[in-house]
């Protein structure tokens, strides 16, 4: 009886790193978010994820690496290869379109309403407490002209309603979108308007961002103006013009429901 033997191509070490590496950076940027996230938010605090990244495209290259290297020596290891570029593709894809709305977005922080007269943040203690001293600077004519550009439907909220009960609509649609109010001053007084302070964090690296809301009396009725600036970086990817967006659906929603 004679035995045949059997010889099986080796597996490729490059299929064997990169799937290795992929995991390695999944379990690395998972860490490097949650402490993030549990810390104070801050620029520095970014350079563990930014590290992360680089090993998630290290293993991306050598995914492809290890493809060549097995259609050229017909080693064992497609298998390996295939889940260490799939699985990078998934950790760049956040990446990829933070870098889509770097590109396509204009270079701004800071969004409002009213472009011509900006809500102005409130310098009271418990704000400037909550804000660490600090106040949003009002940004120049430029810059708004730019924000009207880019975001067209950024615009003020009018409501067929008493100053009063827009008021407390807009208090309402603050709270519904989970932001910390800080203080509020209902419409009266010398100007006339009422004005909500708050703060909110994004859902994922938790930023915080500075929100007021003005609410002025009007003969038909009433406006409401919000301004919202991140505190970090000179850009925000366009999260503040989706969160006014959000407001103002919210806002339209709790009218339709009086």
């Amino acid at each position: 009886m004679h035995r045949r033997l059997v010889f099986e191509e080796p597996v490729s070490r490059a299929a064997l790193w990169s799937r290795r590496l992929a995991w390695f950076s999944l379990a690395v940027l998972v860490v490097a978010l949650v402490a993030f996230r549990l810390g104070e938010p801050s620029q520095q605090g970014l350079a563990p994820i930014i590290g992360a990244y680089g090993f998630v495209v290290l293993a991306l290259l050598l995914s492809v690496a290890a493809f060549m290297r097995i259609w050229q020596s017909g080693h064992r290891g497609v298998g390996m290869a295939a889940q260490a570029f799939l699985l990078s593709l998934v950790l760049l894809a956040p990446a990829a379109y933070a870098v889509f709305k770097l590109t396509t977005l204009p270079l701004l922080n800071d969004v409002s309403t009213d472009v011509d007269d900006p809500p102005a943040f409130s310098r009271s203690r418990v704000a400037l407490d909550a804000r660490k001293g600090r106040v949003p600077p009002d940004l120049s004519a430029e810059r708004r002209r730019i924000q009207r550009q880019a975001y067209p439907k950024v615009v003020p909220i009018v409501l067929e309603l008493p100053a009063e009960i827009a008021f407390d609509i807009a208090r309402k649609a603050a709270v519904n979108q989970g932001w910390q109010v800080l203080e509020s001053a209902r419409p009266g007084g010398r100007t006339g308007a009422g004005r909500i302070e708050a703060v909110a964090r994004t859902r994922i690296l938790r930023f915080l961002d500075d929100i007021t809301i003005r609410v002025r009396p009007r003969a038909d009725g009433s406006r409401i103006d919000i301004r919202s600036a991140s505190r970090l970086g000179s850009h925000d990817f366009g999260a503040n013009a989706a969160r006014i967006a959000a407001f103002s659906e919210e806002v339209e929603l709790l009218v339709e429901a009086r």
